[in-house]
């Protein structure tokens, strides 16, 4: 099976490397974005299976980023985790709202950050299991 692979969104260089630092242990591959569009282009070209959004970001707000893959086919089922200093009631209504799989408040817990992510890869196989076996479902049921 292939490595699983992390894309880490977020404009503050301190933060991408701690980020990486704490996720040093698992057996994935990451990449960086270092703002929404970016994000975005990054999704394209890496096809990530999890990706660790900031929410203040330039030129797209992880907001606007979590909605526009959420609300294509093409990538809504690439999981996402909100990472933001933010922690407001309405901001993670608005996380909620634009699709996030969960979300993490700054700054973040080492433990907490690495367990959240190998539930949501862990998540992410058994979505990926559920739907080939729908698949296959459906497929032996249009072949009668």
């Amino acid at each position: 099976m292939a490595k699983p692979r992390i894309l880490i969104a977020d404009d503050n260089e301190a933060n991408v490397e701690l980020l990486e630092a704490y996720l040093g242990g698992l057996d994935a591959e990451t990449m960086i974005a270092i703002d929404g569009q970016d994000t975005l282009d990054k999704v394209a070209s890496f096809a990530p299976d999890l990706i660790l959004l900031d929410i203040m970001m330039p030129k797209l707000s992880g907001f606007e980023v979590c909605q526009q893959l959420k609300g294509d086919a093409a990538t809504s089922r690439i999981m996402i985790l909100m990472v933001t200093a933010l922690n407001e009631l309405g901001d993670i209504e608005r996380a909620v709202a634009a699709g996030t799989d969960d979300f993490l408040s700054k700054p973040v817990n080492k433990i907490e950050l690495v367990k959240r992510v190998e539930n949501m890869l862990k998540l992410r196989d058994v979505n990926d299991e559920l739907e080939r076996l729908r698949q296959y479902i459906e497929h032996m049921e249009a072949s009668r």
